[in-house]
């Protein structure tokens, strides 16, 4: 198969809707990474999407919707899901709630489970596609499984170039790291996985405590300890670089990459995935990283580097 590659615009998604009405996935920027998108209701596009990237069928994906509306039709929100959707959506935040009884999204997509993620992007080129298909769009990151997410075109293809048929194109992502994925239960809102959204933002928009989840279950995507490897070892917390190690570099620690020099976290979330690539496809056997702090979105990117360090 070629990949083909296209500038974001009309034409781009009008492809992209042929093909994933032909049952096949293609890859989308989101906000967050780029995405590889297929028909949700459609178990063997579905099934295109975890072959392409070698995903364990236990892991369930994320489903794409237009707005609050078209989520209420696969999904059953209460009063606090509802608070969480108006005041972040469309955003960087993934729902966890009880499928509904007649949810027409294959069970493939959620991985068997009696609950469904969702989510309502606020990138231009899904929001078209989504127009564009009508349809709820399951939507992994666009990389091998386990692999360093991709937050450009180039990076999709370092991994999936010839094993899909389109990339859109519509240069780097904004947020740089994955949603953050949560749920309501028992009085209190569980952060599944952080991301953007951070907890604090989520107890001021819900008037609930927030908590982690702890235990192996995998109730949402992300959940895998082992995610995001470059394929070399990775060091965290380096104070400085060794001879054979590609450091990637944090306010006043600096490297062969810096995620910012200033210390800012948004811009660090924004290059993380970026340095990972770099870092990969450097001569160096190793990747050492920078102490990043355990605050705010700081705690998104010590998520995903110690998967990556796993």
């Amino acid at each position: 198969m070629t990949t083909d590659i296209r500038p974001f615009g009309a034409e781009a998604i009008a492809r992209a809707g042929g093909l994933v009405g032909e049952g096949l996935p293609v890859a989308v920027p989101t906000e967050t990474v780029y995405g590889l998108a297929a028909d949700a209701r459609n178990a063997a596009a579905v099934a295109r999407i975890y072959a392409a990237k070698g995903r364990p069928d236990f892991n369930p994906l994320i489903v794409h919707v237009p707005d609050l509306a078209a989520a209420e039709m696969l999904g059953v929100f209460g009063t606090v899901e509802r608070l969480l959707a108006a005041r972040f959506w469309p955003g960087p935040l993934t729902l966890v709630v009880p499928r509904t009884g007649d949810c027409p999204v294959a069970s493939v997509a959620t991985a068997g489970l009696d609950t469904i993620a969702l989510r309502v992007p606020g990138h231009r080129a899904m929001q078209a596609l989504l127009a564009e298909t009508g349809a709820p769009l399951a939507a992994p990151s666009a990389n091998a499984s386990g692999g360093v997410s991709p937050t450009k075109a180039e990076h999709v293809l370092a991994t999936l170039d010839g094993r899909i048929a389109l990339v859109i194109d519509d240069g780097p992502t904004a947020a740089g790291v994955e949603s953050t994925i949560a749920r309501v239960r028992d009085g209190a809102v569980e952060v599944l996985r952080p991301g953007p959204v951070t907890a604090a933002m989520l107890g001021e928009a819900s008037g609930l405590p927030v908590s982690g989840v702890a235990g192996a279950e995998i109730v949402a995507p992300g959940m895998l300890a082992s995610h995001y490897a470059p394929g070399k070892p990775v060091r965290l917390r380096a104070k400085d670089f060794g001879d054979d190690e590609f450091g990637i570099g944090f306010g006043k620690v600096a490297g062969d990459y810096q995620l910012s020099a200033a210390g800012d976290l948004t811009e660090a979330a924004a290059r993380l995935f970026d340095a990972l690539h770099a870092g990969a496809a450097s001569a160096k056997a190793r990747i050492a990283v920078a102490a990043i702090p355990d605050e705010g979105l700081g705690a998104a990117i010590n998520d995903r580097l110690s998967r990556a360090a796993v």
